[in-house]
């Protein structure tokens, strides 16, 4: 069992950043896979992306590619997701997700565990 709490969301100016933060519970955090989506009202859960156990590997979606960057910390239990040049259209709440599974990663079904979300807000 996996417990997730993001935090880190907040109210920011279009082309500023946050840095999303998600502890773990459990001994087993280094095992997983841990990726990052978002849900913006009245949209379908979007994978943001995701890293590797061992952090080697990451991945993400075209639309956040070259602004946010996923890391993680196993000795701390903590994934991270570095934000940069905010856009009003990242606005959504993030979520945080754990998966046992390995390989491309990128969709909701595909995930174990999950937090309970940060909301995240980009003003202009």
């Amino acid at each position: 069992q996996v417990q997730l709490v993001e935090s880190g969301g907040g109210l920011v100016q279009a082309g500023g950043s946050l840095r999303l933060s998600c502890a773990a519970s459990g001994r087993t955090f280094s095992t997983y896979t841990m990726g990052w989506f978002r849900q913006a009202p009245g949209k379908e859960r979007e994978f943001v992306a995701f890293i590797t156990w061992s952090g080697g590997s990451t991945y993400y979606a075209d639309s956040v590619k070259g602004r946010f960057t996923v890391s993680r910390d196993n000795a701390k239990n903590t994934v991270y997701l570095q934000m940069n040049s905010l856009k009003r259209e990242d606005t959504a709440v993030y979520y945080c997700a754990a998966a046992r599974s390995i390989g491309l990663v990128v969709k909701a079904e595909s995930y174990d565990y999950w937090g309970q979300g940060t909301q995240v807000t980009v003003s202009s």
